[in-house]
């Protein structure tokens, strides 16, 4: 992969996620993705699977306009791997535990953003990890 594939690649990706996370995402996905049971895992899976399709269809026209030759079966397995650390954060629960673990309590319980700043960071750390093995 050229530096240049790799720009366009991650771009396509954290721009898609911001697209995918606050506009694709429901009000009610949003809501409801961090309830307990049955009902807040599928919201977070619906969010999940748009959110991954969004991204997909960006490195889709990328490739197609700027002709990376991005591999697709490669490009899928990644998806599928950033679903998963994604649906792992969205549904919060581990995501503050490892938080608190980490020394971010204080800051958990001081500022009501934090546990969306965490969150986003972590989106944005795995599209890093993704866009070098896409």
């Amino acid at each position: 992969m050229t530096p240049s594939t790799y720009a366009a690649v991650l771009v396509t990706l954290l721009v898609a996620h911001t697209v995918a996370d606050h506009w694709v995402q429901t009000d009610a996905q949003a809501v409801a993705k961090v309830a307990a049971g049955w009902a807040g895992r599928s919201a977070c899976l619906r969010h999940v699977a748009s959110y991954s399709v969004t991204l997909l269809v960006a490195l889709a026209v990328i490739n197609w306009r700027l002709g990376l030759g991005l591999d697709p079966v490669r490009v899928t397995v990644v998806l599928v791997a950033n679903a998963v650390t994604h649906y792992w954060a969205d549904r919060r629960t581990g995501l503050l535990a490892l938080a608190r673990r980490l020394g971010k309590g204080g800051w958990l319980d001081a500022d009501p953003s934090a546990g969306y700043k965490l969150d986003q960071s972590w989106h944005v750390g795995w599209l890093l990890v993704a866009a070098l093995f896409i």
